[in-house]
């Protein structure tokens, strides 16, 4: 079962043509990684499953990006209620300045929600899927600046996560992080499958090897392959992903 069907996907930066034909399913409940070299077009891809390229001027798109059976790019597509449902999390923490619990509450809070019991609940369970109560539990009015780019990244997750979406996207969440917040960022995707559809973006293809189901590579624009993880990284069906992965250049 396929959460997103991306048909003649084309996206144009003014006259330069970044992403091309790009024609893709992504599963759903299962974590599909998007690889390749810098400037490739993966993290504008991944902006396009919540058109958060909207935001950006002369950005010209074509082609349908179907979720769960609606395209996105229809005149009549509510995005505030696209972007509810397909989540983000970018490769820097983005705490916003108040505390552990209002970063939480703070989308439900835009929705209509004051129900401080509703809230209350929605923050905990947030926090626990993200894998961070336990650390927090006892902290939930202190600024949530004043925790690690781990921890942040983590709330950043359940902030997410709060708004019950069908779909996480995520850019680079490890990036800025050390091995030891990296390793529980990659836990914590392994086990929020369960309950979500994961695209990642990852510079590391270590950590596509070990974290995705599926996994697609990118090189200027074009969708070169894409397949099961453990196939793509083992026997490319294309000569290009195979030199990629091997290190002949990136």
């Amino acid at each position: 079962m396929n959460v997103f069907e991306i048909k003649d996907l084309n996206l144009y930066y003014g006259d330069n043509h970044a992403l091309k034909d790009i024609n893709l399913s992504i599963m759903r409940n299962k974590v599909t990684a998007l690889i390749g070299p810098s400037g490739c077009g993966k993290s504008t891809f991944l902006r396009c499953l919540n058109r958060m390229n909207d935001l950006i001027d002369n950005v010209t798109i074509d082609g349908e990006v179907n979720f769960n059976n609606q395209n996105i790019y229809a005149h009549d597509m509510d995005v505030v209620e696209l972007r509810t449902q397909v989540g983000m999390v970018f490769q820097n923490p983005n705490p916003f300045p108040m505390s552990i619990y209002d970063n939480v509450a703070y989308g439900l809070r835009c929705q209509g929600i004051k129900d401080k019991k509703t809230l209350d609940e929605v923050v905990e369970t947030s926090l626990k899927k993200a894998a961070i109560w336990d650390e927090v539990h006892d902290r939930l009015n202190s600024n949530a600046l004043k925790l690690s780019g781990g921890q942040q990244q983590r709330l950043c997750i359940a902030r997410a996560i709060a708004l019950q979406p069908d779909v996480i996207l995520m850019d680079e969440p490890t990036s800025a992080l050390d091995p030891i917040a990296t390793a529980k960022i990659e836990e914590l995707i392994s086990e929020l499958k369960e309950d979500y559809s994961i695209v990642i973006v990852t510079h590391s293809m270590q950590q596509a090897a070990r974290i995705s189901d599926f996994t697609s590579f990118f090189l200027l624009g074009d969708l070169i392959e894409t397949g099961d993880t453990s196939e793509l990284f083992h026997t490319p069906k294309d000569k290009r992903t195979e030199d990629y992965i091997t290190g002949r250049f990136g």
